[in-house]
């Protein structure tokens, strides 16, 4: 199976008096139904540019990547190849940044592929499983769940989601957040977000404890369209400051 990734050097690397493994270099994990070339993920690329390289990537089942998504489970295995990928450019610290489904996906990956990746950010991420709580993501598990759902997904939204249910059930975000210290890890999360309310944010920051940061962000909506340019610029700069 293949994964569409596209590598930036960033501005930074222009620096003379910078070496390229001296350089970080972001690597981006995009929501449910996004991709490497959608507007919104390249907008973010541009933000983290000018602090360090950056990787963006499609996960299985959406755009020019292959296989099925798996809706964050099976994805820990993309985001670890294009962590390895990075790596590969001579970078010696990398930081992941995950956006909803991506914002799991992150957290598990920190957990499950310990000493891989030197500082993580989830943003607008779930803290547990199958939660339907709110109207998007009671439709998102139509979406999922139902064979006309995933035709809409399919040609609505370019994602081609698997038919099988979990088995077994992944280790969920807020298992995993204990897992990924001393890596330094920050979650991001809108006031106004729609999907998932306020608790999913602080019960991670919980099983965080001492070795996370929390921000909640007055105004902010849900994942990668809600991030304002001065939002991720803070989140550049303290992915540098902890991985560059």
């Amino acid at each position: 199976m293949t994964i569409d990734a596209v590598y930036d050097p960033g501005t930074a690397v222009h620096d003379a008096s910078r070496t390229r493994s001296g350089h970080p270099v972001f690597v981006v994990a995009h929501g449910f139904t996004g991709a490497v070339d959608r507007p919104h993920v390249r907008r973010v690329a541009q933000a983290f540019a000018r602090y360090g390289a950056v990787v963006t990537f499609s996960f299985r089942g959406h755009g020019a990547s292959g296989g099925r998504s798996t809706v964050g489970d099976r994805e820990v295995l993309d985001l670890a190849a294009a962590v390895r990928w990075a790596r590969e450019f001579g970078h010696a610290r990398v930081g992941t940044v995950g956006f909803s489904m991506g914002g799991s996906v992150v957290l598990r990956h920190a957990a499950l592929h310990p000493r891989e990746t030197d500082a993580v950010v989830s943003v607008s991420a779930p803290a547990r499983w199958y939660y339907r709580g709110t109207a998007p993501m009671r439709r998102l598990h139509w979406l999922v769940t139902r064979p006309e759902g995933r035709i809409v997904g399919r040609y609505g939204f370019g994602t081609r989601i698997h038919h099988r249910d979990w088995d077994p059930v992944p280790l969920s975000p807020v298992e995993a957040v204990p897992r990924i210290a001393p890596t330094p890890l920050l979650i991001v999360h809108g006031e106004a977000d729609g999907y998932f309310p306020l608790d999913h944010p602080r019960m991670l920051a919980a099983a965080a404890g001492d070795q996370g940061e929390l921000w909640l962000e007055p105004g902010m909506g849900h994942a990668e369209h809600a991030a304002g340019d001065a939002l991720l610029a803070r989140i550049g700069e303290w992915v540098a400051g902890r991985a560059g």
